[in-house]
């Protein structure tokens, strides 16, 4: 592979221990340990979906990442998960790099990670939060702009960026609508330190989402999404679809039964308590700011998540896409992804130089 030059050699690369500044997100059902090995492998760093793993689940899982690559990768982990505690003990133990969370942990936790050499990343989608989580001490963010997939602000990426990278002093990720070199590039301009790509690392050979669902997200146009609140209560982007329609459609005595019934489903799946699962609504609740009606609608998002990219149940799965989808037009390894990504950041790098001669 393409040895980077040094203008590609930045404060995240030293952070977090890898050759690319090139993030692939933890995707709920997306990054298991082949594709977060994968990514980690190719110099990036990969990010494990713990988020849909019990603790029971979860040392496998990095056993098996560790089978496959010694190279740096993280975990996601939900913060408000009634196991948060045991999880970030169990990625301390295994010596794992890096836990990323989508909600910002709790200060304790973050400490508690910190302390024993864990790098902290949040992801946040406004200024106030990349600050509000600088202050409680995390080492970097990847801020997401209103381009990017599943859960979304309203700020363009561009503009999120720049006004993240000048309200905190700490390491900034740019994520929403990255998938080549020139993005890169684009995103070192603004003072970012790299960037997080979610879509395109779910269009990689070694990602495990079925391939008749991979061939819809190739045939989607740059327009062929949306941003709905109807799968858990916060804004979402999604592949436009039946299911979606259907949700935007059905009214609040419809979506308050499904949510029941996806709510017992993930229980069972995922091994917890209707006490924990109680639990953790109320601590949803309080931290995210939620009512109780999107506490409920909450339960819908892991089950349509699964059915529609892990089971291919078109007819009612959901599935989280950024507009980059219309740009993208392959399946390459993780390996050939990123090697091409550095090599037209690099090209892109010296024709600007040529241009200033």
């Amino acid at each position: 592979m393409r040895a980077a030059g040094p203008e590609l050699r930045t404060k995240l690369c030293d952070l977090l221990e890898i050759r690319y500044p090139i993030v692939q997100t933890g995707m709920g059902w997306v990054s298991d340990p082949v594709l977060t090995a994968a990514t980690s492998a190719a110099g990036g760093l990969g990010i494990l979906a713990g988020a849909t793993l019990t603790l029971g689940e979860l040392p496998a899982a990095i056993a098996a990442i560790k089978e496959r690559t010694d190279a740096p990768f993280g975990v996601n982990l939900r913060s408000d998960h009634p196991d948060a505690r045991e999880m970030a003990d169990l990625l301390i133990r295994e010596g794992v790099k890096v836990a990323s969370f989508a909600l910002a942990p709790k200060p304790e936790l973050i400490a508690r990670l910190k302390d024993a050499g864990v790098v902290v990343i949040p992801s946040i989608g406004a200024l106030r939060h990349a600050q509000k989580v600088a202050a409680l001490g995390v080492d970097a963010v990847v801020a997401q702009g209103a381009e990017g997939g599943g859960h979304t602000g309203q700020v363009p990426t561009s503009l999120l960026i720049a006004q993240v990278v000048s309200g905190v002093e700490i390491p900034v990720i740019a994520a929403g609508g990255f998938f080549d070199g020139r993005g890169l590039v684009a995103a070192l301009a603004y003072g970012a330190e790299g960037i997080a790509m979610g879509t395109r690392f779910l269009l990689t050979r070694e990602s495990p989402v079925a391939e008749s669902v991979k061939r819809r997200y190739l045939a989607a146009s740059v327009l062929d999404t949306v941003v709905t609140t109807e799968i858990d209560g916060v804004p979402q982007r999604v592949l436009r679809s039946g299911p979606v329609a259907a949700l935007e459609r059905s009214n609040v005595l419809t979506r308050t039964v499904r949510a029941a019934g996806n709510a017992a489903a993930f229980r069972r799946l995922s091994e917890s308590s209707w006490i924990d699962m109680v639990r953790e609504g109320v601590s949803m609740k309080r931290s995210a700011g939620l009512t109780w009606s999107q506490v409920v609608m909450a339960a819908n998002a892991p089950m349509l998540y699964r059915a529609g990219l892990y089971d291919a149940r078109e007819d009612i799965g959901i599935t989280a896409s950024g507009q980059v989808v219309g740009l993208i037009d392959d399946l390459p390894t993780c390996a050939e992804l990123i090697e091409r990504i550095v090599r037209e950041a690099s090209d892109v790098i010296e024709r600007l130089d040529a241009g200033n001669r």
